[in-house]
């Protein structure tokens, strides 16, 4: 059985790896590599959209990414368990229109015995920007 390392449970130091690998990866704005980190059977709450399995986090993600122009997340370690980490997040992008949004939330993750993250559970709120008052 394929492994995405590093393993539960998790430490202090895995725990942020993990959550760093993340924000690496999605950065990236691949929605195939993005979707390697999750189980084939993984669960997801977005907002207001539920999302199973890797084929619907790539269909998630590429319409997420065609309406999310310019892009740019950063992932904060929250907490963490034996196979459980809570991140708090912000990423800023612009619509089509042109108008910059900051993101602000919380990720609840649950991870599986090979390290695929099988439960993805986030809470979003979106605040109108002026290019000028970005972050990131």
């Amino acid at each position: 059985m394929e492994q995405k390392h590093p393993l539960p449970p998790f430490s202090k130091e895995t725990a942020i790896q993990k959550v760093q690998m993340a924000e690496d990866t999605w950065n990236t704005k691949n929605p195939e590599k993005v979707s390697m980190a999750y189980s084939p059977d993984t669960e997801w709450r977005n907002r207001d959209q539920f999302v199973n399995g890797r084929e619907n986090v790539v269909d998630f993600l590429s319409e997420k990414w065609n309406n999310e122009l310019d892009y740019k997340l950063k992932k904060e370690l929250w907490a963490y368990t034996d196979n459980k980490i809570a991140v708090r997040f912000e990423y800023e992008y612009h619509d089509k229109d042109g108008q910059w949004y900051r993101a602000y939330g919380n990720e609840n993750w649950e991870f599986d015995k090979n390290g695929f993250m099988k439960k993805r559970y986030a809470s979003i709120n979106d605040l109108a920007i002026d290019k000028s008052d970005r972050k990131l």
